[in-house]
């Protein structure tokens, strides 16, 4: 399909058609990348996630299905009456910042399903930012989602936030060979080894995000089973934290709600 620019439904349809010397010579080559472990999705250049096609380049991490529970955390909390008894929708006028967005993946998701949330997007990877901007023009939401190449929060405005999420870098240095080989080796390290403990990006985010909250905003985070008891620990000042697990029961998002007033 990559190869002949094709659906899978042509390659059924067409299944004696021959490849050309060059198709013949795209397809050994992409044969051989993935023989050396490249992920597909940097060969194709593509990912799908929330029904999105996105482009992919070896400046992002590659979106993973389980990152979607961060979409459905929002959905879920956005759908839900709030302290004065009124209901968000889709017309509710929230403000989201997405924390390392890599490709822009949550953050295109979220413009998608509130279309009139107003979105920032931070980064501190200048490529990585360019392929988020490649991705929001694509899918049309240039005026939606406002990117800043920044490290985590700073130099956004404070108190500003309905909602703040991220899929930070969570996995601690002592689990690297416990991590696929060709995560190792291919995605951006800086985008999944946090440090020592896994906690290190996590535990710089959280206080910056208590500052640029609402209050009684939200915290959103991808997280993993490793790290979850001392991600919980460093949130013990918040309200209403809880964990989420994936579909394979593994603790996956942790949420956490900034109090509705100063202590």
């Amino acid at each position: 399909m990559f190869v002949l620019n094709c659906d899978r439904a042509y390659l059924f349809a067409h299944s004696e058609r021959e490849l050309s010397a060059n198709e013949q010579a795209c397809y050994d080559s992409a044969l051989a990348q993935r023989a050396r472990g490249v992920p597909t999705q940097y060969i194709t250049g593509h990912q799908e996630f929330w029904g999105m096609d996105l482009i992919v380049t070896p400046a992002v991490l590659i979106p993973r299905p389980e990152t979607e529970h961060i979409i459905e955390a929002v959905l879920e909390l956005a759908a839900s009456k709030t302290d004065s008894g009124q209901e968000h929708s889709p017309q509710t006028n929230l403000r989201i910042a997405d924390i390392g967005t890599g490709s822009g993946c949550i953050a295109l998701a979220l413009a998608k399903e509130l279309p009139r949330a107003e979105i920032h997007a931070t980064d501190i990877s200048p490529d990585a930012l360019e392929v988020a901007r490649a991705n929001v023009a694509r899918h049309q939401l240039e005026s939606r989602i406002q990117f800043h190449q920044t490290d985590l929060l700073a130099g956004l405005n404070l108190n500003a936030f309905d909602y703040i999420v991220s899929n930070p870098p969570y996995v601690g240095e002592s689990e690297e060979d416990t991590v696929q080989l060709e995560v190792r080796k291919f995605e951006p390290r800086n985008a999944v080894f946090a440090g020592p403990t896994g906690t290190e990006v996590i535990a710089r985010l959280i206080p910056q995000a208590h500052t640029a909250l609402k209050y009684g905003g939200w915290l959103i985070l991808e997280i993993s089973a490793t790290i979850a008891d001392a991600t919980k620990n460093l949130l013990r000042d918040w309200d209403e934290v809880a964990i989420i697990p994936d579909l394979q029961s593994i603790p996956r998002i942790i949420r956490a709600r900034k109090p509705l007033s100063s202590p």
